[in-house]
């Protein structure tokens, strides 16, 4: 396996913090997004190394490994529990043939040097060591995001994903919330040696271009009535993520006034035909623009209001 700089895959320094490894990573996945670049190999392959990346530096403790073993990162707990430390073997020349300090004779004999973790890892596991079995291990877990508007959150749909080169199809039921994270069984990278593979995580990120406010599975929004309306009482329609609601406003209806509609909120996740509620809010609409004759009608309604 070829050495794949992943903190130059995302542009950014080894310094860099969890903020902005994910800042780089959403940049950079929008701009190669094969949704974007269609019959574009060269974006599919960059796509590809930027997830690839992104799951390596974005799990702390792969981070500390892939620092530690570059490309050998994966197989981290097999050298750890060697004994083998990279950073503290100083290899030098004896007798005519190089060794590094520290006994590892015990995992298929020869010479070892530092700077090749594969070769060690193969003599400890590989076809032409002295292990008489070979171990399984899990592939690796796969961290995503997926963006979805909130209109899109209230209805269970498909969606087609592009993940680590392997589009797949997966169900978003309704009612997902923002940061919620579900699990893909054996959609993460393949395991070694005929393990299972890893599995694979996927975060929401919902963004809300609506006119409702969300707070877990109940809606809220604001309602403008006309004056007529609310001093004389009548009809109003609401909107909702369902299509348009009639409603009566009572007479003497004031600014402010709230009002409950019961299971027109939003889907609670799988839980079939259970919704939250929505919370209305009414704004009164003054009139503007009033002619001769209105000034004078409310003119007259002042009067009689101080009689």
């Amino acid at each position: 396996m070829d050495y794949i700089d992943y903190y130059k895959v995302l542009d950014v320094t080894k310094s860099a913090t969890e903020a902005d490894i994910k800042k780089a990573y959403r940049k950079l996945a929008r701009k190669y997004h094969p949704d974007l670049n269609p019959n574009d190999k060269e974006a599919e392959k960059k796509f590809k190394e930027i997830n690839e990346a992104n799951e390596v530096l974005s799990n702390p403790e792969n981070r500390k490994k892939y620092d530690k073993y570059g490309k050998d990162w994966k197989h981290a707990d097999e050298f750890e529990k060697a004994g083998y430390d990279p950073n503290q073997q100083q290899s030098r020349q004896q007798g005519g043939y190089q060794y590094s300090e520290g006994d590892f004779s015990g995992f298929g004999g020869g010479d070892f040097s530092g700077s090749d973790f594969s070769e060690f890892f193969n003599s400890m596991y590989g076809s032409g060591g002295r292990s008489r079995s070979q171990s399984k291990y899990r592939g690796q877990d796969f961290n995503a995001e997926l963006e979805l508007d909130l209109a899109e959150a209230y209805t269970t749909h498909k969606r087609n994903l592009s993940v680590n080169g392997k589009n797949i199809r997966i169900t978003i039921p309704a009612g997902v919330e923002n940061g919620q994270i579900i699990k893909i069984p054996n959609h993460g990278g393949p395991g070694v040696n005929g393990g299972p593979n890893g599995d694979l995580y996927i975060t929401f990120v919902i963004s809300n271009n609506s006119d409702f406010k969300r707070e877990g599975n109940n809606l809220y929004a604001e309602a403008p009535i006309d004056l007529y309306t609310a001093v004389l009482g009548g009809e109003t329609y609401i909107n909702t993520f369902d299509g348009k609601v009639k409603i009566k406003v009572p007479a003497e209806t004031q600014p402010g006034t709230k009002v409950k509609l019961k299971g027109k909120g939003f889907p609670v996740y799988k839980k079939e035909n259970q919704f939250g509620d929505l919370y209305i809010t009414y704004t009164i609409k003054i009139p503007t623009k009033l002619s001769d004759k209105e000034k004078k009608l409310f003119e007259e309604l002042a009067k009689l209001r101080k009689l």
